[in-house]
């Protein structure tokens, strides 16, 4: 085995990271060393001659953007991040790589370490997301100037992100959409871990990439002039690139190379050995030759000059640039949206909340211009889009609609893309009974942290006529389960409002907006402090004197307020909870969920899954909702089929005092 004549310099370096990742895997006695010793050769072209980085500054908004679509391979991130000496990643770090604690994970982890643009693990999320930060680039670019945003978007991605159905639906809108700045290298390897792709796979990546407007280059991934030559090209082309790199996975493994015995376990000590003998790698583990660090560290140095000039222009660029790309929201952003929520309380607004939350866009949109939305070919119904909507197209990026397509799965990891990049706050929707395809994706926003808007329509079996394929049953359960998501069903037009002010301005996590088909009556009396971001409070009735409480969400708080003015008629004193925000209200204090709960019997109300409701209704409580899959029929003729009316709640909380 041996490289390419010439290039001794480049071999040394690209040999630091594979024996830092070979010995890390080797000590950890887990791990994916087969792409990192196969990708070796590419990772130290990319990043010690093209990438614009600054390990100084690690965030910089205007770096190039780093995507390891192929997460398994993470020790290579890592060897590079440490070798080109970013200050967060020290030689104990990559020893302890797969450690409790560790901020080298086994898969990369956003806000592990600076220089880890985005968690990836789930193969075909990362190449996806890169859609959205390379939209973003141009987009932003569009808006501000590429004086101040012109980066590109590198992934590198394996066969089995390709296999990935997330993949098609990501390669076919970027090709779309001609994000030019997006450069993927595809690790052609012909191993899974199953062992040939060809026995699962014959698909030819080349002419699949070209079919959707894909730029190609097919090159040997262990010859640096040819992966030069072809970065060049690629950053010249007026397409998205796919860089088909012919590699060997376990390259320098002696009995390994090439077969799927070095894709997911250690290489052993043996192998690791004779691996050192065939590269003429003398250093002991953990240890580079002083010159090959030196050399690494240099090439982190590289692009100091245009950090610095960069940052000259952002200030000249002003506030207003500055504090978007920094996520901070203009002063004022959500008074229309106030005075939204006094009208409504004044007027009686009767409307969907699925049309209240596009009334809070209009009011939102024209005084947050990060705000960016969008929708998988339901904007019709999803009613995302507002006067002050502009789609982006191939030849305008400088909008804030996005037309994904039936593209559910795509949309979500984009978003997601889009919020990691900076500097827009990205929304989408789709019925909420297709979060299904969106929940991988939403689930990765949940582990990152981001702020992720998700406006899912349809909330109920109150989408009626369209039938148990299209109700929602069990998903508010499902997410409500979830760690780190918040999870939103509003009852009306001011809780809907409550529920996009807190959706915005909560930088950490993302939301769902869960709303109606169906139009649902003003039931708030005031707008003056916001009672959503409590999670649930007391709409109705005394918190003292109550004889029972019924708890309710969306459109089944207007169901127990009728059901509450029935009870006061027989003499019985009720009061009712609007919990629009499970998970806020479970982080209030104590003493607070006990006032706002009470101790007298509880019945919940949610025309949806009962699962979860008992926390709060006790062993003594009722829960009224669905036991199965809804139907087809009108909405108001399912809910008396499922037993979900205003006689149902009425007898249930007089049965709760017997």
């Amino acid at each position: 085995m041996s490289f390419r004549l010439g290039h001794a310099k480049e071999r040394l370096m690209a040999n630091a990271i594979r024996f830092l990742s070979a010995d890390a895997i080797e000590k950890s006695n887990s791990g994916h060393p087969g792409m990192p010793l196969g990708m070796a050769d590419v990772a130290t072209v990319l990043f010690t001659k093209f990438i614009k980085l600054n390990p100084d500054t690690p965030r910089w908004f205007d770096r190039d953007r780093f995507v390891l679509s192929a997460g398994h391979g993470s020790m290579l991130l890592y060897s590079v991040l440490y070798l080109l000496g970013y200050k967060d990643i020290d030689i104990e770090d990559i020893k302890n790589f797969r450690q409790l604690g560790a901020k080298t994970a086994g898969h990369p982890e956003y806000g592990h370490l600076a220089g880890i643009d985005m968690t990836t693990g789930p193969l075909g999320q990362g190449i996806t997301s890169s859609v959205g930060m390379a939209l973003a680039e141009r987009m932003l670019a569009a808006k501000y100037g590429e004086d101040v945003c012109n980066h590109y978007t590198y992934v590198i991605a394996g066969d089995g992100c390709l296999m990935e159905g997330i993949s098609e639906e990501a390669i076919s809108l970027a090709g779309h959409l001609g994000l030019n700045k997006l450069i993927v290298f595809w690790d052609n390897n012909d191993i899974t871990i199953d062992g040939l792709v060809s026995a699962a796979n014959s698909t030819d990546q080349i002419k699949r990439f070209e079919a959707v407007g894909w730029n190609t280059i097919s090159i040997d991934g262990h010859n640096y002039k040819e992966i030069e030559k072809a970065i060049k090209k690629a950053q010249k082309s007026k397409k998205p690139t796919l860089i088909a790199c012919k590699t060997k996975i376990g390259f320098g493994a002696p009995s390994k190379c090439g077969t799927s015995k070095c894709h997911g376990s250690p290489l052993g000590a043996e192998e690791l050995a004779a691996m050192r003998k065939a590269l003429g790698w003398t250093a002991a583990p953990f240890e580079v030759p002083s010159e090959t660090l030196k050399n690494w560290r240099e090439a982190g140095k590289r692009s100091l000059a245009a950090y610095k000039d960069w940052e000259k222009r952002a200030k000249i660029k002003g506030k207003d640039f500055l504090d978007a790309i920094a996520g901070k929201l203009p002063k004022g952003w959500d008074k229309e949206l106030n005075k939204l929520k006094e009208q409504a309380i004044a007027e009686q607004t009767k409307v969907a909340t699925r049309k209240a939350s596009q009334m809070c866009l209009e009011a939102i949109m024209p005084n947050l211009p990060e705000l960016v939305g969008g929708s998988a070919d339901l904007a019709a119904s999803n009613l995302t889009l507002t006067k002050a909507s502009k789609t982006v197209t191939a030849a305008d990026y400088n909008g804030n609609n996005i037309m994904y397509g039936i593209r559910e799965h795509a949309m979500a990891a984009i978003m997601n893309g889009l919020a990691l990049h900076g500097g827009l706050i990205p929304f989408g929707g789709t019925f909420f009974v297709f979060s299904d395809y969106m929940r991988p994706s939403m689930r990765l926003a949940a582990l990152m942290g981001v702020r992720v808007i998700y406006v899912l329509t349809h909330d109920s079996i109150g989408v009626g006529e369209d039938g148990p394929t299209h109700q929602p049953i069990e998903h508010l359960a499902s997410y409500r389960c979830m760690p780190g998501i918040l999870t939103f069903r509003p009852c009306d037009v001011v809780e809907t409002a409550e529920a996009w002010q807190l959706a915005i301005s909560t930088e950490d996590k993302p939301s769902i907006l869960a709303l109606t088909r169906q139009n649902l009556p003003l039931l708030r009396k005031s707008a003056q402090e916001n009672l959503t971001a409590k999670g649930g409070y007391i709409l109705a009735g005394d918190a003292k004197k109550r004889q029972a409480t019924i708890i309710a969400t969306g459109s089944e708080v207007s169901l127990a307020m009728e059901a509450r003015a029935k009870l006061a008629e027989e003499g019985l004193e009720v009061t009712v909870v609007s919990m629009p925000c499970c998970e806020l209200f479970d982080a209030q204090p104590e003493p607070y969920r006990e006032e706002v709960l009470g101790h007298a019997p509880r019945v919940a109300v949610e025309a949806a899954s009962k699962f979860g409701w008992e926390r709060y209704v006790g062993e003594k409580g009722d829960i009224i909702g669905m036991d199965g899959f809804g139907a087809s029929g009108p909405a108001g003729e399912l809910y008396k089929y499922f037993g979900i009316t205003v006689e149902e709640v009425v007898d249930a909380v007089k049965n709760s005092l017997k």
